[in-house]
């Protein structure tokens, strides 16, 4: 991994409520932050129109927004987003949506991520919302169906990377939200790693949202992650 790889794995996600906020943290980070995640709360505070911007400047952008609908409404907002020039875009691993969403993704170059269990839910969590499976079981059963359905790549915990690796092969992007540096607060995610781990797991993509953007100084925690997330394949390369 060189640090241009790195600097194209490391996505900083921009969880934070009002537009302001989010031009001082792409302002503060500059050059070393190619790739940003812009999700709800953002996008209801103008985010839509400052992700085209950011893209339009050659930023990459990640575009959160777990879409799931009828058939029919999933393809027609996922053709819409691959005009507005976005990277990434996630939707729920159901099959039915997957396949639409691939469908309408056709020629765009839009990777389409399914997402599998959420960073923040737990087997308790599991079984209050009505599965069965616990929590690994259902992301490796989602991880299946996105590879059959053709999805440009899987959105699970660090937890999982190896295991869906395995799954989805060599090829698909493997993004892992919920990653904390050594030392630093887990928050409201349950299933977390750090992101030298996370990189050793099989993890393509990592998103790092609180740790940088609530961090005193975020360009220096953004140079910090990159360096590790170097040092995780180090040894291989030397």
């Amino acid at each position: 991994m060189t640090t241009e790889t790195a600097r194209d794995r490391l996505i900083v996600g921009l969880d934070v409520p009002n537009l302001k906020e989010a031009e001082a943290i792409v302002s503060a980070l500059g050059d070393d932050i190619l790739f940003y995640k812009i999700g709800y709360q953002l996008v209801f505070a103008g985010g839509l129109e400052f992700a085209r911007e950011l893209a339009q400047s050659g930023k990459k952008i990640f575009l959160d927004m777990k879409l799931l609908d009828i058939d029919n409404t999933v393809a027609s907002g996922v053709e819409n987003i691959a005009k507005m020039g976005m990277s990434m875009l996630t939707l729920h691993a159901y099959p039915k949506a997957m396949r639409a969403a691939v469908k309408a993704a056709e020629g765009s170059g839009l990777c389409l991520l399914g997402v599998t269990v959420l960073t923040s839910m737990d087997g308790d969590d599991m079984l209050e919302a009505g599965y069965q499976a616990d929590p690994h079981a259902l992301v490796l059963s989602r991880a299946e169906q996105a590879r059959a359905a053709g999805m440009g790549g899987i959105v699970c915990s660090a937890e999982e990377s190896t295991a869906v690796r395995a799954i989805i092969g060599p090829d698909m992007a493997l993004v892992t939200p919920g990653i904390r540096p050594v030392g630093s607060d887990k928050g409201d995610q349950k299933r977390v790693m750090t992101p030298a781990d996370a990189i050793r797991a099989g993890s393509s993509h990592l998103v790092v949202g609180r740790p940088i953007v609530k961090a005193n100084d975020p360009k220096a925690a953004a140079r910090a992650i990159l360096d590790e997330m170097l040092t995780a394949l180090w040894p291989a390369n030397h």
